[in-house]
């Protein structure tokens, strides 16, 4: 009990205002909260197991910051297809080609690989040596405080526009991934490389964003 009530507690505050909190708030805009919730929850219990049973390993095999520059990628290429999904014919009354809780759930999965609170697992799992308590602890602490933006989320829905949602959605996505670029960068390279990598790629998605946009004004 001791090892479910530390992992929890843990990371209901370690998520509070962390980056996938606010992807819940980002998403429960556009899907329907259960899904998303669902969504939450099924990401988080297999990426915490495989923090629990495999971290260490992965951790050997596939460098971790190889796991987390792919993941911030993802989120930058996410921000921008978020922009221009409303271009898809249908797709505010139609599941997307995969659906919302595997759309939600791979990004939530994504933004969980090398994040703080995927390595407090594989620490607590450590400390503890409580594999299944730990694994319910922090998947149950991930959903529940991701439950409170899934709240502010359908809020948001309610008294924000369509449009202004979307851009704000895309943002948070963008956001976080050159935060997560720059986070790997740095630890290798130069710290004036790491800034102009990351000033480059703000660029691109500058302009990609305007490109997507304009192209929709067009169509």
């Amino acid at each position: 009990m001791a090892a479910f009530l530390a992992s929890f507690i843990f990371v209901v505050l370690a998520e509070m205002g962390d980056k996938t909190q606010l992807l819940a708030m980002a998403f429960a805009a556009k899907y329907s909260a259960c899904k998303v919730l669902i969504a939450v929850f099924l990401a988080t219990l297999l990426n915490h197991a495989l923090a629990v049973y495999l971290g260490n390993f992965l951790t050997t095999l596939i460098p971790l910051d190889i796991i987390s520059f792919t993941a911030a990628l993802s989120f930058i290429i996410f921000g921008l297809w978020t922009i221009r999904g409303d271009k898809l014919e249908g797709e505010d009354k139609k599941e997307s080609k995969f659906g919302p809780i595997i759309t939600v759930g791979i990004a939530f999965f994504l933004a969980e690989m090398g994040d703080k609170t995927q390595l407090a697992t594989i620490s607590l799992a450590v400390e503890y040596r409580n594999m299944f308590n730990v694994l319910m602890g922090t998947t149950l602490g991930m959903v529940v405080a991701d439950a409170f933006g899934i709240v502010v989320g359908i809020v948001m829905r309610k008294r924000i526009p369509e449009k202004t949602i979307k851009w704000i959605s895309a943002v948070i996505f963008v956001i976080f991934g050159l935060i997560g670029v720059f986070r790997v960068l740095s630890a290798r390279i130069d710290l004036f490389y790491t800034w102009m990598a990351v000033l480059l790629l703000v660029v691109f998605t500058i302009l990609a964003a305007a490109f997507i946009a304009k192209s929709k004004k067009v169509s």
